[in-house]
C-alpha cells in the first residue's frame, strides 16, 4: 500500500503502478493521505475490498434465479473494449483489453492487454487474446467452455458490420486454436453495448415507480415498440436511478443500455 500526496499524485501514482505491475509484478493500492488520516469506515471498507479482490478474493456472488444457466453448462463471460488516446493526441496509440470469467458466478477473473494502431477500434489481435482467456478457464476449472457471452463496448451503428466481420470470427478461431485436432464449437453469444442514446423512460403510474427517485425499476427491458427495425436489440435499465426523473431528464440515459445481439 502507497500513501500518496492529496495534491499532484498522479505521477506518482503512475510510478507505483509502472514499478508493481511491469517490474515488480506486486500488487498495489494507492491511497490519498487525507483518507488514510480519516479512515472513514465506508472508505476503509471499499479500501479492503478492492485489495481483496487484487488479492484473488471474492467480495461479490451474484444471487438471481435467471443466472442458472451459467451453472447447468460450463459457461465463460468475456468483455472487451479499448481505450484511446485523448482528443489532439496524434501519437500514442491505442490499448485493447478482454476480461473474461474464470469460475461459475463470474467473481473471478482473467484479463489480458495489447497495444494497438493510434485510434484503432477493432481489437487486431482478439483471437490470441481470447484463446489465453479460455486456456486460464480451462486450467482453473479442469474443462472447456461450451457456451461464450462476449460483452463489446465502445462500437458505434457504423461499425457493426466491422465487428461483426472481424471480431465474431476471432472468438471463433480462437475457439479453433483452443482445439485444433477436435471440432470444439462452443455456442457464442456476441452482445454490443451502447449507453450514449436519447431514450428515457419513465413509470406509466405511482405504483410502477422505484424508490425515492421515482425512476423505473433495475431491470426494467424494453423490447419492442422503440427497438431497431431489423436488428436484434433491447433496452435495458440495469440498476437504480440515482437521479429524480422529474428534475434531470438526460441522466436517465445513462442508465439505459442498448444491446443488439449480432450472432
Amino acid at each position: 500500500m502507497a500513501v500518496v500526496p492529496d495534491k499532484g499524485n498522479k505521477d506518482i501514482y503512475e510510478q507505483v503502478k509502472q514499478v508493481g505491475d511491469v517490474i515488480l509484478g506486486i500488487s498495489t493500492q494507492c491511497v490519498q493521505f487525507k483518507q488514510v488520516r480519516g479512515a472513514k469506515p465506508q472508505v476503509c471498507s471499499n479500501i479492503a475490498m478492492k485489495i481483496n479482490a487484487k488479492l484473488g478474493g471474492i467480495n461479490h456472488i451474484p444471487f438471481n434465479p435467471d443466472q442458472k444457466f451459467l451453472l447447468k453448462e460450463p459457461t465463460i463471460i468475456i468483455g472487451a473494449d479499448v481505450t484511446h488516446p485523448s482528443a489532439g493526441d496524434t501519437k500514442t496509440p491505442s490499448i485493447a483489453a478482454v476480461v473474461a470469467s474464470l469460475d461459475p458466478n463470474a467473481s473471478r477473473y482473467c484479463a489480458t492487454v495489447r497495444v494497438q494502431d493510434h485510434r484503432q477500434e477493432i481489437i487486431g489481435d482478439l483471437s490470441t487474446m481470447v484463446k489465453q482467456c479460455m486456456i486460464q478457464f480451462r486450467n482453473k476449472l479442469g474443462f472447456k467452455p461450451k457456451k461464450i457471452i462476449f460483452y463489446r463496448d465502445g462500437v458505434s451503428e457504423g461499425q457493426f458490420d466491422q465487428v461483426l466481420k472481424h471480431e465474431v470470427r476471432a472468438v471463433q478461431e480462437a475457439c479453433v486454436q483452443l482445439e485444433p485436432t477436435r471440432d470444439y464449437q462452443p455456442g457464442i453469444t456476441f452482445v454490443v453495448v451502447q449507453k450514449r442514446h436519447h431514450v428515457r423512460f419513465f413509470p406509466n403510474s405511482r405504483e410502477d415507480q422505484c424508490g425515492k427517485t421515482g425512476n423505473v425499476p433495475p431491470g426494467t427491458t424494453v423490447d419492442q415498440g422503440i427497438t431497431h427495425p431489423f436488428e436484434f436489440d433491447f433496452y435495458l435499465c440495469s440498476h437504480y436511478g440515482i437521479q429524480v426523473s422529474i428534475h434531470c431528464y438526460s441522466r436517465l440515459s445513462f442508465f439505459c443500455m442498448l444491446l443488439p445481439l449480432l450472432q
